[in-house]
């Protein structure tokens, strides 16, 4: 099992090799390698996760084994929550790629495009599964160095532009996630995260380890565009092709972002609760400024992108919750499942608003704009794209049976049980405010008076079956909410979360 774990990496960085040599000799190669790789990961991630993981899994790099419960090799570590974090790369990777294979004909240069979408899914990949510091600095400079290409892949001034803005501001965040890096290299005298975390728990807390942690959600924070670290997203995202705009939005902020942020202060810091109220607070603010500020967007990939904001401070304020109540010794079984409602949107969010991006994409497409008041009537030229915008636009602002309303209640139940109250309004407030901005959407986009005089006409084949298949899972993941289901998918990776020792347990045996 564990010789499975480095083609995660291995497989998406041998395509970015392979496309440019074989692309340009071999008529639609870079679309089938790269969409036949994606599909052959998801469905390795749906076995692992539905029986083929029983256990975490580590890969030693080099083969080197610890010495003295000492960790000298880099590690690669498959548990349950980078199996979950994984499924989420890779299913909207295949989705978006198949997307692609359509949408990217307007452009050329097709083989650059698709070997910096691998280049950019490794590096996710390789975040997710690396179990040392720098590594995981590695392959997020790989996936974000790849993405300032893919947001000014167009290369006219506006993506240009939003490229820049891209670069300075996740270059600001690497420089000080690298100077966090070193300062615990200073502290610790290790990389690897168990090692660190062993180190760590000896020590009591001080000034020196609050202000790496500082460092750290500032960084991370800044590659999941939180508030206040959020001025570069909404121009990347609505600059971007519509299948890049879906795996920043659907991805790459949670693999870059969330998912490390999570990794570090749940498996390798000890728990405080000043670290865990700063982490919610952010939550909150992007929770609530994001759904303010997309509302009054006419510009439909920037309402989108601001709604990003928006909806990841659901999963933050969920999972500083469940911080605050291990901190404070409050009810665990609370806290499991506000981190259950967290990682549950999280996986929503990827579903929903990658499909919304593609609708974006699949609506500009046709008709050549982005602009809502330039819209209208589209509802029955255009009855895929219409149908599942409909159904990721009711997913998104929490309307049931779709999978939005059941990872949104999780949130709002374990808010009241453990008495944040005013959280739990902001949730109900906020949701309601995303329902007013997406009837907007819907009203000005598919059922205003038309105003084309051109005919238009459905996507192409392949930009519609990622979307149906999209629309499809934001019904499917509602079957989270039963015992059964959850006990499979979201159970080993909240389990990852509250048991914060094991980690470092698996690495080192001690």
């Amino acid at each position: 099992m564990s010789s499975l774990v480095p083609l995660y990496v291995i497989l998406p960085l041998a395509s970015a090799f392979l496309i440019p040599v074989f692309g340009r000799l071999v008529k639609g190669f870079q679309k089938a390698l790269l969409t036949l790789v994606l599909l052959f990961l998801t469905i390795l991630t749906f076995h692992l996760i539905f029986g083929g993981l029983k256990e975490p899994v580590t890969y030693q790099v080099g083969g080197w084994s610890p010495v003295e419960g000492i960790p000298i090799a880099i590690y690669l570590v498959l548990d349950g929550l980078s199996a979950f974090t994984l499924l989420i790369v890779n299913l909207i990777g295949l989705l978006a790629t198949f997307f692609a294979i359509s949408y990217i004909k307007r452009y050329t240069a097709q083989n650059n495009f698709f070997a910096l979408l691998s280049l950019m899914i490794a590096g996710m990949n390789g975040v997710v599964l690396t179990g040392d510091m720098f590594n995981m600095y590695v392959f997020l400079e790989i996936a974000v160095i790849a993405s300032y290409a893919l947001v000014a892949f167009g290369i006219e001034k506006t993506e240009l532009e939003a490229s820049f803005k891209y670069q300075v501001l996740g270059g600001i965040a690497s420089l000080l996630i690298l100077l966090a890096i070193g300062m615990l290299y200073w502290k610790t005298g290790t990389l690897n995260l168990a090692d660190i975390s062993g180190i760590l728990k000896e020590e009591p807390p001080d000034l020196f380890l609050t202000f790496t942690q500082i460092l750290l959600i500032s960084g991370f924070g800044m590659k999941a565009a939180m508030i206040p670290f959020h001025a570069w997203l909404p121009d990347a995202h609505s600059s971007a092709p519509a299948p890049i705009s879906a795996m920043l939005s659907g991805v790459l902020i949670k693999a870059v972002g969330i998912y490390a942020l999570l990794r570090l202060f749940f498996n390798m810091f000890a728990l405080t609760y000043e670290i865990s109220l700063v982490i919610t607070v952010i939550g909150a603010l992007s929770m609530v400024i994001g759904v303010f500020l997309a509302i009054g967007q006419w510009d439909l990939k920037r309402l989108l992108a601001y709604h990003s904001i928006s909806q990841m401070g659901y999963v933050v304020i969920a999972v500083g919750m469940g911080m605050i109540l291990m901190v404070q010794g409050g009810d665990r079984s609370v806290a499991a499942l506000a981190i259950a409602g967290g990682l549950f949107h999280m996986i929503n969010h990827a579903v929903f608003k990658g499909l919304l991006f593609l609708n974006a994409g699949a609506i500009e497409y046709v008709t050549g704009t982005r602009n809502l008041k330039m819209m209208g009537g589209l509802f029955k030229s255009l009855p895929v794209t219409s149908t599942t915008s409909l159904g990721a636009s009711l997913s998104i602002s929490g309307i049931p049976p779709f999978n939005g309303f059941f990872s949104k209640l999780i949130i709002i139940v374990a808010a009241i049980k453990g008495e944040f109250y005013l959280l739990a309004i902001l949730a109900v407030l906020v949701s309601i405010v995303t329902l007013a901005s997406f009837m907007k959407f819907q009203r000005y986009a598919f059922f205003n008076k038309s105003t084309f005089s051109k005919k238009i006409r459905e996507v192409p084949f392949a930009m519609s079956l990622s979307m149906v298949v999209l629309v499809v899972l934001c019904l499917a993941l509602s079957l989270l909410i039963f015992p059964g289901v959850r006990e499979v998918m979201l159970t080993p990776a909240v389990d990852v979360l509250m048991e914060t020792s094991n980690y470092a347990t698996i690495i080192t045996g001690m």
